[in-house]
């Protein structure tokens, strides 16, 4: 996602203590979701917050992460890998204690937004680390498919961590990052190659001045974070007994500026964050929606189970047993997703997933006196953990594929931001609807989900047209 610059070689031992470091600090990234979800009805119980105001903890994450990632290309770009990578560290850090200090559920959404904001600057920035110290080859793909393995694995890791440090308290849940990540921050300190100049004439450059990002940048990366805020806001006071349509509209219309003054600083731009190119770019785009619907209607169908298990009298440990077979997939698989995805085709992966993921949403118990067996949660939990196995590598090598080389790290960024923007608005109407009751919420996670199937199997045409055409010397 950003661009190359130059690093000092270094030696065999420490490129792989180095490559470790980053790939732990992906485990950590990766498994704040999960291990959020799982401890949410513990925090609603404690801080008296029913589904709508739980559900920030997880949107708002989402959001500061989709909102900053394309800015943090550019900040990276200016401030250099090293100062931003450790410096998100730190601010993770802190973040992670505070809000497992607080009593207030505002002050605890806030660090859920600035720590979405650090990952969206530590995971690329991680991954473009390696891809600079460490030499082209083997080498290279043992130390990215590690990176990638973590990030998988990252997910499981949380949930059952979540459901050991849930039951003590949901602060620990919170705080056991704190100190993970100030081991890693004092790591990376002493391995995390300095920035020097390099042949793109990037910043962060090793005895001269700091540039900033840029103020069309800065404008268009602000105003992106504050709409998706503000559409969380308006889709949380649609309906349920928090409705309240004024409020709604009002943050719409905000979010709508706000919107407008993102599209006018990138007009204006001489380098957009988003090449205009990209934005004409037919699988990237399909791909981008796919994932978003993929994405989303996984998180929202996760908070719906997190909370109806917890009212069933299920512990956090059992609800994380619960959540495993919706993720280890995923991990299992990791090494060989990208191997799966070619040797079925990425549109038929993509397809298969989308298909198999309303249908684990539709096989959930939607009875409102529904008291879940483990022979009734396993069908669904395993169809939608399927699901993302097969779909996920393979949306994002349909979405990038077909990209030039100069513009791949624009579009993956393009693509991640879709990504988390799915999670962060399907989170706020599905809590809003569970307020309601299951069914209808369940009903919201199965149309999004069914959406994005629709536009994976938009893509199977294209791809099998491509397929059967003949070779440009075909006679």
């Amino acid at each position: 996602m950003y661009p190359s610059t130059t690093n000092p070689p270094v030696g065999e031992r420490t490129r792989w203590a180095l490559v470790a470091v980053l790939a732990a600090n992906m485990l950590v990234d990766a498994l704040e979701v999960s291990a959020t979800l799982v401890a949410l009805p513990a925090v609603g119980a404690d801080l008296g917050a029913g589904a709508a105001g739980l559900q920030w903890l997880v949107s708002g994450f989402a959001a500061g992460f989709g909102g900053l990632l394309l800015l943090g290309g550019r900040l990276v770009e200016s401030l250099g890998r090293r100062r931003v990578f450790l410096a998100a560290l730190l601010v993770f850090a802190a973040a992670s204690l505070a809000g497992a200090l607080t009593d207030s559920l505002a002050a605890l959404t806030a660090t859920r937004v600035l720590k979405g904001c650090c990952v969206a600057l530590t995971a690329p920035t991680g991954l473009a680390i390696i891809t600079s110290a460490v030499p082209e080859g083997a080498a290279r793909r043992r130390a990215v498919s590690l990176y990638s393995l973590f990030g998988a694995t990252g997910f499981c890791a949380g949930l059952l961590l979540s459901g050991l440090f849930t039951g003590a308290g949901w602060r620990w849940t919170l705080a056991f990052p704190a100190p993970v990540a100030l081991l890693l921050l004092a790591a990376g300190a002493r391995l995390v190659p300095r920035d020097v100049r390099g042949t793109g004439g990037g910043a962060g450059v090793r005895g001269g001045g700091v540039r900033g990002p840029g103020r069309h940048a800065a404008a268009c990366g602000a105003a992106l974070t504050g709409a998706l805020l503000l559409l969380v806001y308006g889709l949380a006071h649609l309906a349920g007994p928090g409705r309240e349509p004024a409020r709604a509209a009002a943050a719409f219309a905000g979010a709508a500026l706000l919107g407008a003054v993102s599209v006018a600083a990138e007009r204006r731009s001489p380098r957009p964050l988003v090449p205009p190119v990209l934005l004409r770019h037919g699988p990237l785009l399909r791909s981008a929606l796919g994932a978003a619907a993929l994405n989303g209607s996984y998180v929202g169908f996760l908070l719906i189970a997190s909370l109806h298990l917890r009212e069933t009298g299920r512990s956090p440990w059992q609800t994380a047993l619960v959540f495993l077979p919706a993720a280890a997939p995923l991990a299992l698989s990791a090494l060989h997703s990208a191997r799966i995805a070619v040797r079925l085709g990425p549109a038929r992966a993509v397809a298969a997933g989308a298909v198999l993921a309303p249908l684990g949403y539709a096989l959930y118990p939607r009875a409102p006196d529904a008291d879940p067996r483990w022979t009734v949660l396993l069908p669904a939990t395993a169809c939608v953990g399927a699901a993302f196995a097969l779909a996920f590598t393979a949306l994002h090598l349909q979405a990038t594929g077909g990209v030039p080389a100069r513009l791949q790290g624009a579009a993956g960024g393009l693509y991640q931001t879709f990504v988390q923007t799915g999670a962060a608005l399907t989170a706020a109407p599905v809590a809003a609807l569970y307020t309601v009751g299951r069914a209808p919420a369940l009903c919201l996670v199965t149309v999004i989900g069914a959406a994005g199937a629709c536009v994976a199997l938009g893509g199977l045409v294209p791809a099998a047209r491509t397929a059967a055409a003949p070779p440009p010397n075909h006679p």
